[in-house]
């Protein structure tokens, strides 16, 4: 048997990956991949209506123009922007333009829920085109002005986009992921515009070649600092009851909570330990039953606080919300991930505050990272409002 098989569609040559059957090749790693690809056709140039429901804060639109340049010239950008800075929309004007020529345009997110939520407000941006969304169990459309896509589904368009836009490059579970970063980069036929509040060093180092540019935002849109989270440190079932006291204050106050746990199991065997003691509440993970109904009622306020795990970390803009990392200490949270955690508070500008707090039985160096990144950050902030 030959030694020399490349898959073509996620370019795997490693022996340990690939089987045969019949005597003939195939790659173990992205079996389960199965579909149809989509073959591409010239688009035609047409106007294209961005509709924005408000104006871009002077950076924003800055970096907006910087990105549409580097496009124009061949430089792929990386945003580095922190959570709560309005990274999306500063994509909103490079993807107007591409299509306004015609050329193949697509926004991927890790993640099936956030493609959804984004979709929608896509949709909205870009009225006069045809926005589609393509996800696990949502592939009955694959063409369209806009695709809005899990970076799972990139396997669909082999050489395909002439502007592929990436948010949550460091999120779960492209991060890493060899196959799906193949897909990536098997998708690109132009540029792209890469975006993260917390990239990797690779990632920045990759960026700061020829013909690329890394580009950054260390302010909010609203320009109110980014809350910074305390750490609570409490021994064994006083973690448990430190949670009570606080979600019942913050039921008080009429405040909203995220509690993260760092798994799946822990979700629900924690909510069914406050359940005696706190009514309003739900939990949601990856596994559980209508999670999309359970985040839907969430947004509406109709639960008071929600215990999630990951699924939530990113992607979700809540009124007053307040977050809670229980077990802040397990090993699974990096400083990345308690980062983006931190980011979901104090979102809204008629809200931008709101606590954030670690609780574990000790202070670890993730932690401890976490805080610091966010107060660098702050201190730009600072600083424009000191010129000011």
């Amino acid at each position: 048997m030959g030694t020399s098989f490349v898959c073509p569609r996620c370019g795997n040559a490693d022996l340990r990956y690939i089987g045969y059957k019949k005597g003939k090749p195939y790659c173990r790693r992205c079996i389960s991949f199965n579909g149809e690809s989509v073959i591409r056709k010239e688009g035609c140039p047409h106007p294209v209506v961005l509709d924005l429901a408000y104006r871009l804060s002077e950076e924003q639109n800055a970096l907006s123009n910087r990105i549409v340049e580097n496009f124009k010239n061949g430089i792929d950008t990386l945003v580095y922007a922190v959570c709560g800075s309005g990274k999306t929309e500063i994509s909103y004007a490079v993807m107007a333009y591409a299509m306004s020529r015609g050329m193949k345009v697509a926004f991927a997110l890790p993640r099936r829920d956030v493609v959804i939520e984004l979709f929608f407000r896509l949709r909205d941006a870009f009225p006069g085109q045809r926005v589609i969304a393509v996800y696990g169990g949502h592939t009955s459309q694959l063409e369209g002005d806009l695709i809005v896509l899990t970076t799972h589904q990139l396997f669909r368009y082999p050489n395909y986009f002439d502007l592929l836009v990436m948010d949550e490059i460091d999120a779960f579970p492209f991060k890493g992921n060899e196959v799906l970063q193949s897909f990536y980069r098997r998708a690109l036929r132009g540029h792209c515009l890469m975006m993260s509040a917390t990239p990797s060093k690779a990632v920045v180092k990759e960026f700061r070649q020829p013909g690329k540019e890394m580009l950054t935002l260390h302010t909010r849109f609203h320009k109110h600092p980014i809350p910074v989270p305390k750490t609570v440190i409490k021994q064994g079932l006083l973690q448990t009851l430190f949670l009570i006291q606080k979600l019942r204050q913050y039921q008080k106050e009429g405040r909203q909570c995220f509690v993260f746990v760092p798994s799946v199991d822990l979700s629900e065997s924690l909510f069914r330990r406050l359940t005696p003691f706190l009514k309003g509440g739900d939990y949601v993970s990856s596994k559980k039953a209508d999670r999309d109904g359970t985040i839907q009622r969430f947004k509406e306020g109709k639960t008071r606080f929600l215990i999630t795990t990951a699924v939530m970390e990113r992607g979700i803009t809540v009124k007053g919300l307040q977050v809670i990392v229980y077990h802040a200490d397990d090993a699974i949270y990096d400083a990345a991930a308690l980062i983006q955690i931190a980011g979901r508070a104090g979102r809204k500008a008629d809200a931008p505050d709101g606590d954030v707090l670690f609780l574990g039985e000790k202070k670890t160096r993730a932690m401890e990272e976490a805080e610091n990144e966010i107060r660098y950050c702050n201190t730009f902030l600072q600083k424009m409002l000191q010129k000011d």
